[in-house]
């Protein structure tokens, strides 16, 4: 769960650093680590996968596809909390 904590926002951090830079956000996680703002795509460690984040889009006045990510794991953590939520 703290690994989840941990690549969930290292990874918004990244999705904003990409804002400031580009003007706009991501149209992928994979765009993300093409432009080489990550070395590689985040796991979920819950789903032990690179393809299982649920992607918040921005609202339709913003550029882009990755406003936001969730996992996409099903089940709560250890103190209830929905991994979705994290």
């Amino acid at each position: 769960e703290k690994i989840l904590a941990e690549n969930l926002r290292t990874t918004r951090e990244t999705i904003d650093k990409f804002l400031g830079d580009t003007g706009r956000y991501p149209e992928s996680l994979e765009e993300l680590v093409e432009r080489k703002y990550l070395k590689s795509l985040p796991v979920d460690p819950i789903t032990e996968n690179t393809t299982t984040w649920v992607i918040t889009p921005p609202d339709e006045s913003v550029k882009g596809n990755v406003f936001d990510i969730h996992s996409g794991a099903p089940g709560t953590s250890h103190e209830g909390k929905p991994f979705s939520a994290f």
